[in-house]
């Protein structure tokens, strides 16, 4: 049954002056309970519960009236009840966090930030950690603009468990942080994102670009995706000497895009070059398998050096039998690894010198085992076969040279009968080279021969012929047609019987036109055409030929020792070196072929001995002035330049370029008045030629200057 509201407040009012505040907080309960939106008895019933001390209940009441100000859009009646509820109740933290929503919805946000700063440290102090992350919150989202807020906020989303909406957080400050000129702190604040989301592709590529360009490449590299951004800080930091930590970063580079082929090559060859070859052969084996020549030109290498030879080779002769043009670096390679491993640098080698054989390149193939054997002294293979290719290529010069390291090389493993034969044979051809002799005696020493010297003035002798040896080598003979026909030759005035061994009429050589007719000895004796024995009175003089040289037959018994025979060897050999030929020819091809490998120092030392030549000093010495002219070194280009000059050019063309160089390096060196004096006489000799008329110009200025 409905009260009568009037007069129980008028009851509830006697009561209260009746000082029964009990009573009549009883009766104004009635009227509120009956008439729940009397919001004025409402505040008096809270003022009474107050004045009682029931603070909650008068708590109670007093949000009852704000929550309905708020309702209604009186945003400040409803803030005035809030404080007035915090005024009682100062710990009220719905009272606080009420307080500063409606400040905030009315633009106070200092005021609004004042009570959750309030509200925040009181949960902290209780230990409410999840309670004041959510005030973070608050502040957060209460002013944007407000950075550090929003950073706090970020965090405790965080603490609140959800990472998701903590990244979200952390870019849109980092964003701002942007805008306001901060790099560093937007940087920070983007690691954190990151660190959240690390799916992000966006935020790990931004965290990338700032990390590189500030030179971070540690923090660039956690943050890096992709094989560019890692072949970028490898770059960077090979730049920086730290191959460690490139090499590392390549790594990532092969296993994010394992068909990037010239990262794995790089990895490859500086692992290699460091000697860490299981990870090289992990790097290789990466990509599948070694397909690309030079990849497997890396792979082959590793195998050489881990001594699985037949491997290694297998794999140079597949690069080979694609590309055919890889000798060279295959030659490079053999080079390189004659320290690490000599016999693995030999199959190298021996691979590109078989493919320059299959194309009749004996020249490149004599080059290749020459510059094995330069680095690999006395490796007895290679030799054999540079004595193979010289022979097979016609390239005595190189042959001679091989022989003899390949006679020390024998020596030196104490295989002196294959050490004689050599031995013997360069005695024979060129017994003017006092190393031919050592090598003649230390052979025959080391089998045991009691007198080595007096074996080798014997076959110098004549009377025990070596085959090497042929006297009329580059004499030309006319050859007779008929039985009655002489062959006469002259060497110096004497007069010279051209003689067919016994070991040719045995082996079946074709001597038939050779001997038609017959020939006249010294004495006057005759040679029968038919085959008939040949009397030794026949048989060449040796002191004929070299010119009055002592009968070394003739010596005593007491002259037979060595002693004797090394003063009388000593003028043979005198007389064989001023009868010596030219080897310029093959020293020339061989600097051709040098410079054509890019071995420019090993081509300039073959250009040097063939410039000695008349026939090659032009050409050879124009070569390596022009090349020591492309190495900055225009003092030595000028004195081969003038070298050149000094000799006949082979044709008018050549003899004007030469010039026209020459007059360049003389300006170079800064000597303007000899070199304007080259491109007058030029100009003079060919109007209009290159740009001689400017330099002419040029030069007569500076000359007068």
């Amino acid at each position: 049954m409905a009260i009568d509201r009037d007069n129980t407040l008028r009851k509830a009012e006697k009561l209260l002056r009746q000082g029964r505040l009990d009573a009549a907080i009883a009766e104004y309960a009635r009227v509120v309970h009956e008439y729940p939106r009397d919001w004025k008895t409402v505040n008096i019933l809270g003022d009474l519960f107050v004045r009682a001390g029931q603070i909650e209940s008068a708590v109670a009441q007093y949000t009852r009236i704000a929550e309905h100000f708020v309702g209604e859009g009186f945003l400040s009646k409803a803030s005035a009840v809030y404080k007035k509820i915090v005024k009682i109740k100062p710990d009220d933290e719905n009272a606080l966090r009420r307080s500063a929503e409606i400040f905030g919805e009315q633009g106070l946000v200092a005021d609004a930030r004042v009570v959750l700063v309030t509200l925040a440290e009181r949960r902290r102090r209780r230990g409410d950690r999840r309670g004041a992350a959510e005030i973070a919150l608050q502040l957060a989202d209460l002013d944007p603009s407000d950075l550090t807020a929003g950073l706090a906020g970020a965090r405790a989303s965080v603490e609140l468990g959800d990472p998701a909406a903590a990244a979200d957080r952390f870019r849109t400050v980092a964003s701002a942080l942007i805008e306001k000129g901060r790099p560093d702190d937007a940087r920070a604040a983007l690691v954190e994102a990151a660190t959240l989301d690390p799916s992000n592709t966006n935020t790990r590529a931004w965290l990338w670009r700032a990390f590189f360009e500030a030179g971070d490449l540690h923090q660039a590299s956690t943050f890096a995706d992709t094989a560019a951004q890692f072949k970028a800080i490898a770059a960077e930091l090979a730049a920086r000497g730290l191959e460690d930590e490139a090499l590392e970063a390549l790594e990532r580079v092969a296993a994010l895009d394992p068909e990037e082929t010239g990262t794995r090559l790089r990895l490859a060859r500086s692992l290699v070059a460091r000697g860490d070859l299981s990870r090289a052969r992990s790097c290789l084996a990466s990509g599948g398998g070694a397909t690309d020549p030079e990849l497997q030109i890396i792979e082959a290498e590793i195998e050489l050096r881990t001594g699985n030879i037949e491997q290694g080779r297998a794999l140079l002769q597949s690069v080979l039998a694609r590309d055919p043009g890889r000798r060279d670096e295959l030659v490079l390679l053999g080079c390189h690894l004659c320290e690490a491993t000599p016999d693995g640098a030999f199959q190298a080698v021996d691979a590109a010198t078989d493919a320059a054989i299959q194309e009749a390149d004996w020249p490149a193939a004599a080059a290749a085992l020459h510059e094995f054997v330069t680095r690999v002294p006395g490796h007895i293979p290679a030799l054999m076969k540079l004595v193979e290719i010289c022979v097979d290529g016609g390239l005595e010069a190189t042959m001679y040279s091989a022989q003899g390291q390949l006679a020390d090389a024998y020596l030196k493993a104490d295989r002196a009968a294959e050490a004689r034969v050599i031995a013997e044979d360069l005695v024979a051809r060129e017994p003017w080279e006092r190393a031919n002799l050592e090598r003649f005696r230390q052979a025959l020493t080391m089998l045991g021969e009691a007198d080595p010297d007096a074996i080798i003035a014997e076959r110098l002798s004549g009377d025990s012929p070596f085959l090497s040896t042929d006297f009329t080598q580059g004499l030309e003979y006319d050859l007779p047609g008929g039985d009655d026909d002489e062959l006469d030759a002259t060497v110096a005035g004497e007069e010279v019987v051209v003689v067919t061994s016994e070991a040719e009429d045995e082996e079946g050589g074709d001597t038939g036109e050779a001997n038609a007719g017959s020939a006249t000895g010294a004495d006057g004796a005759e040679t029968a055409a038919d085959g008939a024995e040949i009397d030794d009175a026949f048989e060449i003089d040796l002191s004929d030929v070299l010119g009055e040289i002592t009968d070394l037959d003739s010596r005593s018994p007491e002259r037979t020792g060595s002693e004797g025979a090394s003063g009388d060897l000593e003028a043979v050999f005198d007389t064989f070196r001023e009868e010596a030929g030219d080897p310029a020819a093959e020293h020339y091809r061989l600097g051709l072929t040098y410079e054509g490998m890019g071995m420019v120092d090993e081509s300039l030392k073959q250009f040097e001995i063939a410039a000695r030549s008349p026939r090659y000093r032009f050409d050879a010495s124009a070569r390596i002035a022009r090349a020591e002219r492309g190495r900055g070194r225009s003092r030595e280009a000028l004195e081969w330049f003038e070298r050149a000059a000094e000799a006949p050019a082979p044709d008018l063309e050549a003899g004007r370029a030469l010039l026209y160089d020459l007059g360049q390096t003389l300006a170079d060196v800064g000597e303007t008045v000899r070199a304007l004096a080259v491109f007058i006489e030029l100009e003079t000799d060919a109007p209009g030629y290159r740009d001689v008329g400017a330099n002419v110009e040029r030069l007569r200025q500076l000359s007068q200057a």
